[in-house]
């Protein structure tokens, strides 16, 4: 392949499909009192959250060092590819601006890198992340691809309905929503990633937040938008329910169902339920 796909790890694509669609990784970290581990290193999803629930603080994480970067393009563009390298919501973690700043220790060779900024997270950046592989495995060069992941994002439209705004608070990363926090334990928000977190609506119950997740499925549907995907943090039943409902919807499954990680997870917590897509065209 002409053109290699780099992103961070907050996509959270099973590895399977990163292996298949070559999409290589640079990995975020979380930041316990005790121990620094990569996202890309914790596997145990369940232990992870478990630990979180009852921890008296959250960890902290942090972005990818310029390091991490060149560790990973340098040996790209030593065997003759160029990269699309397509990362986090620029406002919400530094991690796009570590990947400028790697590109720019290359000297003659950063214009073979492309820097992308998703303004986005999760399921998002993972349809952005298939958007761009599917033009590289067509043969397109690194502009085109780099270009076919800014119209996939332009066309992009996903939602996150959360138990509550708590871990929000405790992160600092309420944003848009802070005028909500003196409800946050008697209501379940919908939100969405336009660079950073923004709140979209607030219902009462956890049962009509799954209701508008579907219907906000079904307005993806009507948009013409059939390239569709489903994750959650602890919440497998729900997100199978929601598979189930969009694949009526839609008439097909799931690019995807997954499980968001400890980067993001750790901001949000337990309980998200997400889905939104795109126009099939793109990936």
């Amino acid at each position: 392949m002409s053109v290699a796909i780099v992103s961070d790890t907050c996509h959270y694509l099973p590895r399977e499909m990163l292996a298949a669609h070559a999409i290589h990784q640079v990995s975020l970290y979380v930041h316990w009192p005790e121990e620094t581990v990569r996202e890309s290193e914790i596997d145990d999803y369940d232990a992870y959250y478990d630990r979180l629930r009852y921890a008296p603080e959250l960890p902290t994480t942090s972005q990818p060092s310029i390091g991490d970067f060149l560790a990973v393009y340098e040996p790209l563009l030593a065997e003759g590819s160029d990269v699309v390298s397509i990362h986090l919501a620029g406002g919400m973690s530094g991690t796009v601006r570590s990947a400028e700043q790697a590109r720019h220790q290359l000297g003659s060779l950063a214009t073979r890198i492309h820097v992308f900024d998703s303004a986005t997270a999760c399921g998002g950046q993972g349809l952005v992340l298939l958007a761009a592989a599917a033009a590289a495995e067509a043969g397109a060069d690194a502009a085109a691809v780099a270009d076919r992941a800014r119209r996939a994002r332009a066309e992009l439209k996903m939602w996150f309905s959360i138990d509550s705004l708590e871990y929000l608070r405790r992160g600092g990363r309420i944003a848009g929503a802070r005028a909500w926090l003196g409800s946050a334990l008697r209501i379940k928000p919908i939100l969405t990633v336009e660079s950073e977190i923004v709140p979209i609506e607030r219902v009462r119950t956890s049962r009509r937040a799954f209701e508008r997740m579907v219907d906000l499925l079904r307005s993806r549907a009507q948009d013409g938008a059939d390239a569709w995907m489903v994750q959650h943090i602890q919440a497998p039943s729900d997100a199978r329910a929601l598979a189930d409902h969009g694949t009526e919807i839609f008439g097909r499954p799931p690019l995807v169902v997954s499980e968001i990680g400890p980067v993001i997870g750790t901001h949000v917590g337990p309980g998200l339920l997400g889905a939104g897509g795109l126009p099939g065209i793109y990936v």
